[in-house]
């Protein structure tokens, strides 16, 4: 008979004799676990967040960074307007996300001297 490995030494029997046994859970408890879980998990998307950039020529882009959503609008009230827009056009067949955060990215350079 072959040694049994990773029970340091000790038997088979033995470490049958260690285990512990977890008691059984009722069915309605199972049920709550699983439903827990699965409403968890299936859960919608809450917020898409989009980084807002402002183009040279006064513009605005936004780039979603979760989803390939890409619009544009010469004024903050046309952007807003577009990106919504966007959103419902990319979600047309599944579930709309709860809300849209539009993140405003201002990169600017300062000369020193």
């Amino acid at each position: 008979m072959f040694p049994c490995f990773g029970l340091n030494g000790k038997s088979r029997r033995d470490a049958k004799k260690r285990r512990r046994r977890v008691p059984a859970l009722e069915w309605s408890v199972w049920f709550h676990l699983l439903k827990a879980t699965q409403s968890l998990r299936f859960k919608g998307v809450n917020e898409i967040v989009f980084e807002i950039t402002q183009e040279t020529d006064g513009g605005f882009c936004a780039e979603c960074l979760t989803e390939s959503i890409f619009t544009q609008g010469d004024t903050w009230d046309e952007l807003r307007a577009n990106v919504k827009e966007a959103v419902e056009a990319f979600y047309f067949d599944r579930a709309k996300p709860a809300g849209i955060r539009l993140h405003l990215v201002r990169d600017e350079v300062l000369a020193l001297g």
